[in-house]
């Protein structure tokens, strides 16, 4: 049994919503030997969104954790995805799916999934708690109902209208749009089967991705064409609403699929409903650690994706590896030189994955404008180049260059002098860290300078 005086040395952990991202964080703090408890708003989650998908980067993370084999009987069992022309379907470039995005399944079952793992592990999960405000140097969270809980650290993993961003900033940044938009579906196949012209997508799982000018369809079959999925990227220059729930004009789904290839326009037009997420973007954080150190972003409140980087989910759960890393390393009086050192670890590898999601969608918009139609397209200008992010193991990096790191910010809390991660003047801090093929960081004459201006954080509304 545990003693009272043991669990005084425990370090404390609060951890502000119970998404993807927090449950991530929570267990790889419960994996580091600490104390966790978790706040979320939501009284009951619901079975929503659609795909998602979860790198081998993530998934040896989550392994060590308990968090493996459940994710796997639900990702989709295609072997490879193919890229195809918008019009006609022809296939330009066909890519092992692990090269996209890992194991993709629904958004919905891969959260049961996280939720349930934390529950084993004994986490408490306070559904319906609503945080309203942080106190900085407790550190600490009110709920709504008046009660204060303290802890020893609070990761704020509460989404892109995340409360905690703005305590750590100081001030709301507020989205802008990206002039871009996604028509999003998911529903069950059945109603297909009667559709002949799209028979070869419901037969078995499947990920086909149609590429046109400005405009992109990702389609996934689940559970041999049981359920199906399709998401379309197009240009959009309406106001933001901040909503997960607006709900998508058919109409003009139908007009934009006009001269798509049969075999998925029919499915499109089969659709009853769909949603319509605003694409929007932020400027990259100058840092993801409020004034006190004590209070820490991860995921989406610090570093959401585009769809197109298919890194979301996995590189929140890589951030959650890195701190509790550096938290158990710094050890407990020492957070400030914990979150810090998470940060600056976290920042470069972070962008890249997100410039990745710009890089393929710009690409893809861009490959067949001024295009002769006989002209053959180099698979590899439309392929996606996520490759390298899956051999990487976060952890293994955090204890590799923790002594490197940890002595840059030791020396910055000395001198009061804390170098931003991003300036919206200059742009990044420092030289980005590149990895080679096989995730390791390439030596230093080999990394790349980045001239400012950095390009924006895009997030989905």
């Amino acid at each position: 049994m545990t003693s009272d005086v043991e669990n005084s040395d425990r370090l404390k952990v609060i951890i502000v919503g119970a998404g993807l991202g927090g449950c991530a964080a929570a267990l790889a703090m419960h994996h580091a030997g600490f104390e966790v408890l978790i706040y979320e708003k939501i009284k009951k989650f619901l079975r929503l969104g659609d795909s998602l998908g979860l790198g081998e980067n993530a998934l040896r993370l989550l392994q060590r954790w308990g968090l493996h084999e459940q994710l796997i009987k639900i990702g989709n069992k295609s072997d490879n995805m193919q890229i195809r022309r918008w019009h006609d379907g022809k296939i330009l470039a066909v890519q092992p799916l692990m090269d996209m995005a890992g194991y993709i399944g629904h958004r919905g079952d891969y959260h049961d999934a996280f939720l349930e793992r934390v529950r084993e592990c004994g986490i408490p999960i306070h559904m319906g708690h609503k945080v309203v405000q942080f106190t900085e140097d407790k550190p600490s969270v009110i709920l709504e109902d008046g009660r204060e809980e303290e802890a020893d650290l609070i990761i704020g993993a509460d989404g892109i209208k995340s409360l905690a961003r703005e305590l750590v900033l100081g001030f709301r940044d507020a989205p802008k749009s990206s002039g871009y938009a996604c028509f999003r579906a998911y529903f069950k196949g059945g109603p297909l089967k009667a559709v002949p012209e799209c028979q070869s997508l419901i037969q078995k799982d499947c990920v086909n991705i149609w590429i046109g000018n400005d405009v992109h369809l990702v389609q996934n079959t689940l559970r041999d064409g049981e359920e199906f999925n399709w998401i379309l990227t197009h240009k959009d220059t309406a106001d933001i609403k901040e909503s997960w729930f607006q709900p998508g004009d058919m109409e003009e789904v139908r007009r934009l699929v006009r001269d798509l290839d049969r075999r998925i326009a029919s499915a499109v037009e089969k659709t009853d409903a769909c949603l319509d997420w605003k694409i929007c973007y932020r400027d990259p954080l100058p840092t993801w650690v409020s004034r006190s150190h004590k209070i820490v972003l991860l995921g989406d409140s610090c570093h959401a994706h585009l769809p197109t980087s298919a890194q979301g989910a996995s590189q929140a759960t890589e951030s959650a590896a890195v701190l509790a890393v550096c938290l158990k390393l710094a050890g407990k009086d020492n957070i400030s030189l914990a979150t810090r050192t998470y940060e600056k670890l976290r920042f470069d590898r972070v962008r890249q994955s997100q410039l990745n999601g710009e890089d393929v969608r710009d690409r893809w918009h861009n490959v067949l404008k001024n295009v002769d139609a006989g002209k053959e397209i180099d698979p590899d200008d439309v392929k996606i180049k996520n490759r390298w992010l899956y051999p990487f193991d976060a952890e293994a990096d955090t204890y590799a260059r923790w002594d490197e790191v940890s002595r840059i910010v030791h020396e910055e809390l000395i001198s009061n002098n804390i170098r931003p991660l991003f300036d919206p003047k200059t742009g990044p801090a420092r030289t980005l860290v590149e990895y080679d093929a096989l995730g390791k960081r390439k030596a230093p004459e080999q990394n790349i300078a980045v001239d400012p201006p950095m390009p924006q954080q895009v997030v989905a509304c």
